[in-house]
């Protein structure tokens, strides 16, 4: 039988631990009062003795219990200040302001895209993988916006004055260079309408998708005119400059977000440690999804801190082994990037030469070089990634090292692809020779040279949109389907896959660069883009949460979301050289679009600029002058001094700010290191006088 509890009674037990209680008791009412002191007679503003008004410290941002803070917003609204009516306004409009930020916060919070979705693949899979989600969603807003950038002011106008507006015919030109009918004759087979879907040709090659179709339309009156040449000129630049806007200012907050957590792994745990949770948690799922986060972030700390401990370990033969290794797994990795630029290459010429064919096999030629790049950019990032296993670098420095692989995979691929259609559209360069003499391109093969180049990107970008949901359907469910519903041990070995957020990411940059590059030749692609990347979150969200398990090995998302971006910087590099070679390089086709009275492309803008009025000509040629650019050059270097003048300052700042931490650790330290021994020293006199 259990026996009943006892009570204590004071009277019978020792004075000592009589006086250490009565000590307790009357100190435990001090301990509650560990607070800031607060003036509660204070105005929510603040003045001084002399009246002056003091800054005013937010009442959030004060290490008070909820309870208190309460009891002081009651107090000052309370308070009733005499004031004068500036004050008084100023007041109320930076309570105003202070509000409308606080709504414009939720209301933005509310309206941004897939914020909840967001969320939870953070909480489930960790930062690593969100980060290719939130570059996602940056894809899809910047497509779409340059879309409304080119229907603005190229698609729109050219629909309402292709009926209204003067249309210039050609009259000058070879006959054979303006041959150009890509309307089919007599009756169509229903299903030739698929395979012009699939193509870009047909009925899609004259439209609006493509170059071909936009004229040189001139609208307008006395008052009003619009050239829709010129308009489409510079659309395609200033897409091309806010693209790059866009890209450098997410660039810079991600920057200012990779050094604020200091970019260690001592930095990034005092700050999880001491601020990471959030107190707004109140409901399972948001507290859950919050402790998984922090799991994550803690899991790619010790990930790395081990790594950096076995290396440190390594003696210096095993050094020179690690090494020997790295270098040889590169150039194995360097070696299968070669034989797929190859492969391309010869891809590429094959189905330029079988371009005439018809029907499913003719489809299969023009899709021919799409296969071989998507074949090579699975392949090869795959031989890679079992490559980078044998080099044991960090979790971070193998993404970043398998990032460089790919993206020169896939970029210098469409280079290589971008380069076959050159050679075989200037004669190789020799546009004064052979079939190029007459019309300075190859018009025999290519009457639409432009057309034809957008019709390339047109089924890169398609292709790579069905090669996704063909592996969605035919090759991740069922992989989760038989390692779920089957118990054998090969099963189970090969178990559900990993989100692999490199070739993931490559996939994006890729595709981005494509949209990039025909921007010129296929005006609509962003569209297109805008809908396939959408339609790419959710496919991609499905087979994360349905079809893959969380990552053995995490890695961390604020250095790998800045080079994501670099990486897109250098797709956009390389779209930036076509265009610029396009606009200034080669013959526009004489036949179709909106160039086709001018020997290039950027012809337009000089006989544009001589049409305007002599102000306007003074105006910009002054702009264009020493006497303005020197001027402004200086004032961009003194501005530029001065900000990488003040990084520093802070940069500074921030490292003193860090060692000082370092050595108030070391105090607190050395002080627990005191309390210890003095406590060993006060425990066996203790026990001696209870003893006595």
């Amino acid at each position: 039988m259990a026996s009943k509890p006892q009570r204590h009674d004071s009277s019978n037990s020792d004075p000592g631990e009589q006086q250490a209680l009565r000590l307790r008791r009357v100190s435990s009412p001090v301990s509650t009062n560990n607070y800031p002191l607060f003036n509660w007679s204070s105005t929510p503003a603040g003045e001084d003795e002399e009246g002056n008004s003091r800054p005013h410290r937010d009442l959030r941002s004060i290490p008070l219990p909820m309870a208190l803070k309460r009891a002081v917003r009651q107090v000052q609204q309370m308070h009733v200040p005499v004031v004068s009516r500036m004050e008084s306004w100023k007041r109320n409009k930076t309570k105003s302001l202070r509000k409308l930020k606080d709504n414009a916060r939720e209301f933005h919070y509310i309206f941004t895209l897939w914020s909840k979705s967001l969320q939870k693949i953070g909480g489930n899979f960790g930062g690593g993988v969100q980060s290719y989600f939130v570059f996602l969603r940056f894809l899809v807003v910047l497509n779409f916006f340059s879309f409304l950038l080119i229907a603005g002011f190229v698609l729109i106008p050219s629909i309402v004055f292709r009926s209204v507006g003067t249309t210039l015919t050609n009259s000058s030109g070879p006959e054979k260079c303006m041959n150009y009918d890509p309307n089919p004759q007599g009756l169509v087979v229903f299903y030739n309408y698929f395979l012009n879907l699939l193509s870009g040709t047909g009925f899609m090659e004259y439209s609006y998708l493509f170059y071909g179709y936009y004229n040189n339309t001139m609208a307008g009156d006395r008052t009003f005119s619009y050239n829709i040449p010129l308009a489409y000129l510079f659309t395609v630049v200033f897409y091309f400059a806010f693209c790059l806007i866009c890209i450098i200012a997410r660039m810079g907050t991600a920057a200012r977000v990779a050094v604020a957590t200091g970019g260690s792994a001592g930095g990034n745990y005092s700050m999880m440690v001491f601020t990471g949770w959030d107190y707004g948690c109140m409901a399972d799922q948001a507290t859950k999804l919050k402790q998984k986060t922090i799991h994550y972030r803690l899991q790619v700390d010790l990930e790395e801190e081990r790594i950096q401990k076995r290396a440190a370990a390594l003696t210096s033969s095993q050094k020179i082994i690690l090494y020997s290794i790295r270098f040889l797994m590169c150039f194995i990795a360097f070696g299968l990037i070669i034989a797929s630029f190859y492969g391309i290459f010869v891809a590429t010429n094959f189905s330029q030469e079988k371009s005439g064919q018809e029907g499913f096999l003719g489809l299969f030629f023009e899709y021919l070089p799409s296969i071989v790049i998507t074949t090579g950019n699975f392949l090869v990032p795959l031989l890679c990634d079992q490559i980078a296993l044998i080099e044991q670098y960090a979790p971070s420095t193998t993404i970043i090292l398998a990032l460089l692989r790919a993206v020169f995979l896939r970029l210098v691929s469409l280079g290589v692809l971008l380069f076959t259609l050159w050679r075989q559209i200037t004669c190789e360069g020799q546009t004064n020779s052979g079939t190029c003499k007459l019309c300075q391109y190859n018009y025999e093969v290519y009457p639409c040279w432009e057309t034809r180049v957008g019709q390339e990107m047109y089924k890169l970008t398609l292709f790579d949109f069905l090669i996704n949901i063909a592996v969605l359907a035919l090759v991740e469910f069922p992989r989760r389907m038989v390692v779920d519903n089957s118990s054998s041990k090969v099963a189970q070995w090969v178990g559900r896959q990993e989100f692999m957020v490199p070739s993931n990411v490559l996939g994006l940059v890729y595709g981005q660069t494509v949209v990039w590059t025909g921007a010129l030749f296929c005006p609509l692609l962003p569209l297109i883009n805008t809908i396939k990347f959408v339609f790419l979150f959710y496919c991609k969200k499905v087979t994360l949460f349905y079809n893959c398990r969380p990552a053995l090995k995490t890695f961390r998302s604020t250095t790998s979301t800045f080079f994501f971006l670099v990486v897109l910087l250098f797709g956009w590099g390389l779209a930036i050289l076509v265009m610029i070679y396009s606009l200034a390089e080669i013959h526009p086709s004489m036949g179709c679009g909106p160039f086709r009275f001018f020997p290039y492309m950027w012809s337009i803008v000089p006989t544009s600029f001589y049409s305007l009025s002599k102000t306007t000509q003074e105006f910009l040629f002054f702009i264009g002058s020493q006497a303005f650019s020197i001027p402004l050059f200086v004032l961009s270097c003194v501005v530029m001094c001065y900000f990488i003048a003040l990084t520093s300052v802070y940069g500074k700042s921030v490292a003193l700010l860090r060692a000082q931490l370092k050595l108030e650790g070391r105090d607190k330290q050395f002080l627990v290191k005191q309390i210890e021994e003095l406590s060993r020293l006060q425990i066996p006199k203790h026990n001696a006088g209870v003893q006595d």
